[in-house]
């Protein structure tokens, strides 16, 4: 019983975030220009045979930008709940949340061309 129990939780639990991936790339117009990035890096990092090695870091440099926008998404659907009206201090926090995902992207573009670079030019 208890396994059976475990499994329909886990089930749930996968369907929430499945339902979470639906949510962010049907209502964020940001989702697909980092999807569209993301694409593009991985066809030109393919096509140059990059390593391993350089593609976990450009795997982990795209996972971040999607962590951060999504959370990012996240705080700001909360901070329009909490608070409907604009406060100064909910104004901070979209404001804070969004630098997130604005050092993510900073951070992938330099890896980016680190990795990359060599192989464009």
């Amino acid at each position: 019983y208890y396994i059976c129990f475990m499994a329909k939780n886990y089930i749930q639990s996968f369907s929430h975030a499945f339902r979470g991936f639906v949510s962010f790339f049907s209502l964020e117009p940001n989702s697909f220009i980092h999807l569209a990035a993301a694409v593009a890096v991985a066809i030109v990092a393919w096509w140059n045979h990059i390593t391993p090695f350089e593609w976990l870091w450009l795997l982990a440099c795209i996972s971040l930008v999607f962590i951060t926008e999504m959370l990012n998404s996240a705080i700001e659907k909360l901070c329009d709940v909490v608070e409907p009206n604009q406060h100064p201090q909910i104004k901070i926090v979209k404001d804070i949340s969004a630098a997130a995902v604005l050092l993510a992207s900073i951070f992938s573009v330099v890896v980016g061309i680190i990795i990359l670079g060599p192989y464009l030019l």
